[in-house]
């Protein structure tokens, strides 16, 4: 009576891989390292589609090396987005923890259905991966030339195609999208609401806001700011380095100097020393009155 593993070495190393993957997305420390990308790429690009593939065609002559290898690819390639349409109409939406609970339930779900149809085979037509010959029969069926020099072409271009997909693939999901650039610049009230803006003085009080920058221009930039009222300096530049999505928010005191009404108070952002026009502009209108005596 021959020997039968129980979990084949390619179902195994999906499982293993699957699991460790999990570890590595959900794990705090480990959440932050670049191993989470790395480990990430292969449970979307290729093992959903290979364990789709292995559970439809268990016996080792229904598909070749090469031929497992490419659907393996485009299959996780449909099959992902097609999963992520179906989350997005659950409470769960398109987010990262229910995205990688539904794709492990699936590649899963595969391997056990995998496991159960190789155990109803005969031993002698079970699909199994011998690494090296497995990938020595590649080696083979690429560079052995062929009966047909248009099925060594087609070979080659279809090698080719698969390469440059899950190049183009990792490039587009590993490098950084930049988005558009800009600055958020917010004056609040003294309690740190939209409201209660100091607008009535007396002349020589001084009004607190709290004023607010955020920086999303993918740069380190050097912003200056000023308080004018009336077309006058108020008060000294403040200069403020941020970083890219950084967020300096902090109370700002004011004195007005002279009397008047329906005068504009203007909080000037300028960026990177460039003094001539302000990067961003904002402004209250504020009161002033003289001291009342009594008589």
């Amino acid at each position: 009576m021959h020997y039968k593993k129980i979990i084949p070495s390619d179902i195994f190393i999906i499982i293993a891989y699957t699991i460790l993957t999990v570890i590595f997305i959900i794990v705090p420390p480990l959440s932050n390292t670049w191993i989470r990308t790395v480990l990430g790429l292969p449970m979307v690009l290729f093992f959903p589609g290979y364990a789709l593939i292995a559970a439809l065609f268990s016996k080792k002559d229904d598909l070749d090396g090469i031929e497992r290898i490419a659907l393996s690819f485009g299959l996780s390639i449909a099959v992902v987005p097609l999963l992520g349409l179906g989350l997005n109409y659950t409470p769960w939406g398109i987010r990262l923890i229910p995205i990688l609970v539904t794709l492990v339930i699936f590649t899963l779900i595969m391997c056990a259905i995998t496991i159960y149809r190789r155990s109803e085979l005969p031993e002698g037509e079970v699909f199994s991966v011998p690494f090296t010959a497995f990938f020595a029969s590649i080696h083979e069926e690429i560079f052995t030339k062929p009966e047909s020099r248009v099925d060594r072409i087609l070979t080659v271009i279809l090698v080719i195609s698969i390469i440059a997909s899950v190049v183009m693939l990792v490039y587009v999901i590993v490098t950084p999208k930049q988005g558009e650039k800009f600055t958020e610049f917010y004056i609040l009230g003294p309690g740190g609401m939209a409201d209660d803006y100091p607008v009535e003085f007396i002349l020589g009080d001084s009004g607190t806001v709290i004023v607010g920058v955020v920086n999303h221009e993918y740069a380190l930039i050097n912003y200056s700011l000023a308080l004018v009222l009336e077309n006058e300096s108020l008060n000294r530049n403040q200069e403020i380095m941020l970083a890219h999505n950084e967020t300096w928010e902090q109370p700002v005191t004011f004195t007005p100097d002279r009397a008047g009404t329906d005068m504009k108070l203007q909080f000037l952002l300028y960026m990177e020393n460039n003094f001539t026009v302000p990067y961003r502009d904002l402004h209250l209108w504020i009161d002033v009155s003289e001291v009342q005596y009594g008589i």
